[in-house]
């Protein structure tokens, strides 16, 4: 039987898939969001393989161990990149207990230029000072076990992957939290990129500033939930927590 705690995760990453979906972030029926249940991060919920953003309901998700090779060998078994990616990083990573995986279409695009770094502009850019990873070592489908070892190994301790040729992960201690991130980061890659496209030098804040801005950050980590609970309560869904 399900704890509290289960459920309430389970209704949280459901309400994700779709929000994201709303948003103009899902991908067909690829991409994965996943969330670690037990405390050493292994055992975690992840969406089914090929299920559309817009259907998942708590149920569908499925339960998964990540020390478990038998799991791909299933009749259930996920899809093979979001084992590879999800099921590394959990196993790897304790502290990623929330991942989200999408390719949004700013944070994708600056992932495509050969210098994809988010440069530090304004106060959302800011935000992500050194907090993010790059990995530009694209190979294709991430499936293969060394794809899944690199991935994990870059995003290490940073709550941001920006996959290059890809589009970007985030990682973080609850689902609101790394849906912020993600909200946030989606809205500084379109700033940035939009600031590319003027053609003109890029005013980028000196470290201190850049650094200070993202300190000054975490005194509003609250809004992450309140902003999470309004998107459940605007976009009217089942699964809303009040």
């Amino acid at each position: 039987m399900m704890d509290e705690h289960e459920i309430t995760l389970r209704a949280e990453l459901a309400d994700a898939f779709r929000i994201c979906h709303a948003l103009g972030w899902s991908e067909s029926v690829g991409n994965h969001f996943s969330a670690a249940l037990d405390p050493d991060g292994k055992v975690f919920l992840l969406n089914p393989r090929w299920q559309h953003f817009a259907t998942i309901s708590p149920e569908d998700l499925l339960t998964l161990n990540s020390g478990d090779p038998s799991v791909m060998t299933r009749d259930n078994a996920p899809d093979a990149s979001a084992w590879c990616i999800h099921g590394t990083i959990h196993r790897r990573l304790p502290s990623a207990r929330v991942v989200l995986h999408v390719h949004s279409p700013y944070a994708t695009a600056l992932a495509c230029l050969e210098d994809p770094t988010l440069w530090p502009i304004d106060n959302n850019t800011a935000r992500f000072f050194g907090r993010v990873a790059y990995d530009l070592h694209f190979g294709g489908i991430a499936d293969a076990l060394e794809e899944g070892e690199r991935i994990a190994g870059a995003l290490s301790d940073k709550s941001v992957l920006v996959m290059g040729n890809h589009g970007v992960t985030v990682a973080g201690p609850t689902v609101a939290d790394a849906f912020e991130d993600l909200y946030f980061f989606e809205r500084a890659a379109q700033t940035l990129m939009l600031a590319y496209a003027a053609g003109r030098p890029l005013a980028v804040l000196e470290d201190k500033v850049a650094r200070d801005t993202a300190e000054g950050w975490v005194a509003y980590r609250g809004m992450a939930a309140r902003h999470f609970n309004h998107l459940r309560t605007a976009y009217g869904l089942a699964n809303n927590a009040g």
